[in-house]
């Protein structure tokens, strides 16, 4: 499996319409537009859909060297409240054998700073390229009449 169906495979960033816009080794750029869906009480960006942009992000910017990575420890620091466009874009800033840190910054369309998201990914044996593509999934159907 390649880079690019992987991350086609997070069905959760399509629900919530974050999408990647750029990936380099060791680097990865996502957008979402804050829509009503995403909007708490205050009418702002949840934390949740904040969180889930750069999560996308930190996990495309781990991933990219094409070993699989995994979170192991995150933290995430609201800073202004969201709206319109966002963009998170995150930077590996230290790699080992074993370990990816990132950081990542969420920006609103003035530049200014919604988010900072700390990273830390275990980067497992295997590749990218060794997944085994998604086996179909079966749709379950009720029978009229049943519960």
């Amino acid at each position: 499996m390649d880079f690019e169906s992987y991350f086609r495979r997070d069905r959760f960033a399509r629900l919530t319409g974050a999408r990647l816009v750029e990936t380099r080794p060791g680097y990865a750029r996502a957008r979402m537009r804050i829509g009503d869906q995403h909007r708490n009480g205050l009418d702002v960006a949840m934390g949740g859909a904040v969180f889930t942009l750069a999560d996308l992000a930190f996990a495309a910017a781990a991933n990219s060297r094409g070993r699989v990575a995994v979170a192991l420890q995150v933290s995430i620091s609201f800073l202004k409240a969201g709206t319109g466009l966002l963009t998170a874009e995150a930077s590996e800033v230290a790699r080992s054998h074993r370990i990816s840190t990132c950081e990542v910054r969420v920006t609103d369309t003035s530049g200014d700073l919604v988010a900072a998201f700390q990273g830390l990914a275990y980067l497992k044996k295997e590749t990218i390229e060794e997944l085994p593509e998604p086996k179909a999934r079966r749709r379950v159907t009720r029978r009229a009449g049943r519960r």
